[in-house]
């Protein structure tokens, strides 16, 4: 475990959101200003969290605090949420001695409730006294939903001979397709970056993970990846060091992706769907996607089964063009199907092992092009559904 970055402090508190008597309400405190970037949901009905988020963004790219809570996600909550969510932002802000508009929320929890307001003006300035006293694996901890863990990634690098930290945080179980989940991240650095540059490694690293992962293929209202970097380590990055700070965040960020899916509602595999020769990447989406929302492949890979024929009815069905005799599709490196029909192979016994683990490769190639496309996706199990048809209950 590496150490968290320079000049970031943490707080959790138990404010009564949720049901059970555990942390809900999170709190981070750079101790200077920091270069903010943020990335949110495309889902049409965003929270009010997201749209006060990216109102202070877009007003100055600095940032003294990330505030999260758990439990209630206030989105479609109409004026009275946004003013609310104004609210906790100068409650919190006059706490902690900073201004209310460098102070960014998330939310999540159940849709249409609105904010307990009275236990946000109570729990407020029992956060602001415990900053210091908790970790960024607390604060990982403390914004989880239906999450069986939390999900927290490290890295270190050296730039200009000094060593830069980032430390990456999220919450996500269901409801998880980010198209930029219930997904909410947190991404912090001792690095100083340009604004401009910040957000361009960010849109890029978000990109090729959180973009390339689905639990069910629902897309929620207050996905929300935020970035902080406040210079901190003294470092300064910026030229060629660029491509080595945005490296090492899209790999802290690949691993909170493999986390999300791994940790799905009820999951117990995570398919890494990976499509090659297609006639561009956009076809190769088409399929990885339409692969692995399948609710049929998805139940094939939780029952172990090496069903090869859902795939390629998968594949037929995604708009992408090639020609079925050209479709190569191997699972766990075992090759089903060939020539339009299936091989001489006995992958039922092949197979009976690898698919036994919980990481099972799917690779598909079409033969049409050069496009390619990978995807993380889980399967689809009795408990997604129990937990799912529970949630408000």
């Amino acid at each position: 475990m590496s150490a968290s970055p320079k000049g970031f402090r943490f707080a959790t508190v138990s404010a009564g959101f949720r049901k059970e008597a555990r942390p809900d309400l999170a709190l981070i405190v750079s101790d200077t200003p920091a270069t903010a970037a943020g990335v949110f949901t495309t889902n049409r009905f965003q929270a009010a969290p997201v749209v006060v988020a990216r109102e202070n963004l877009a007003a100055r790219p600095v940032a003294r605090a990330v505030v999260i809570n758990s439990g209630q996600a206030n989105a479609c909550t109409g004026d009275e949420g946004m003013t609310n969510c104004r609210t906790t932002l100068d409650l919190v802000g006059k706490a902690c001695g900073i201004p209310a508009a460098e102070v960014l929320p998330a939310s999540t929890g159940v849709i249409g409730a609105q904010l307990h307001m009275d236990k946000w003006r109570e729990a407020a300035p029992r956060l602001a006294a415990a900053l210091g006293q908790n970790t960024h694996h607390d604060f990982a901890r403390a914004i989880m939903t239906t999450d069986a863990f939390p999900k927290v990634a490290e890295r270190e690098l050296a730039i200009a001979g000094t060593t830069v930290r980032l430390v990456g945080m999220a919450k996500g179980a269901g409801m998880i397709c980010p198209n930029m989940a219930t997904m909410l991240s947190v991404v912090l650095c001792d690095a100083a970056v340009a604004p401009e540059a910040w957000q361009r490694l960010f849109l890029d690293a978000v990109d090729r993970t959180f973009n390339r992962v689905t639990v069910d293929g629902d897309t929620s209202t207050n996905d929300t990846v935020f970035g902080l970097a406040n210079g901190a380590s003294g470092v300064t990055v910026e030229g060629e060091d660029l491509a080595k700070l945005g490296e090492a965040l899209t790999d802290v960020l690949a691993r909170l992706a493999y986390m999300l899916v791994q940790d799905g509602e009820g999951a117990t595999k995570v398919m890494r769907v990976k499509v090659s020769g297609a006639v561009d990447d956009a076809e190769a989406e088409a399929v990885a996607r339409t692969v692995g929302h399948s609710q049929l492949v998805k139940t094939a890979m939780y029952g172990r089964d090496a069903n090869w024929g859902r795939i390629v009815a998968a594949v037929g069905r995604s708009g992408a063009s090639f020609k079925a005799e050209d479709v190569v599709v191997t699972l766990c490196g075992v090759e089903l199907f060939r020539n339009g029909q299936p091989t001489d192979l006995d992958f039922d016994t092949l197979l009976r092992e690898p698919l036994k683990g919980r990481d099972v490769a799917v690779d598909i190639e079409l033969g049409a092009g050069t496009g390619h496309y990978e995807l993380l996706a889980s399967d689809l199990t009795h408990d997604y559904v129990n937990c799912n048809a529970d949630y408000r209950s």
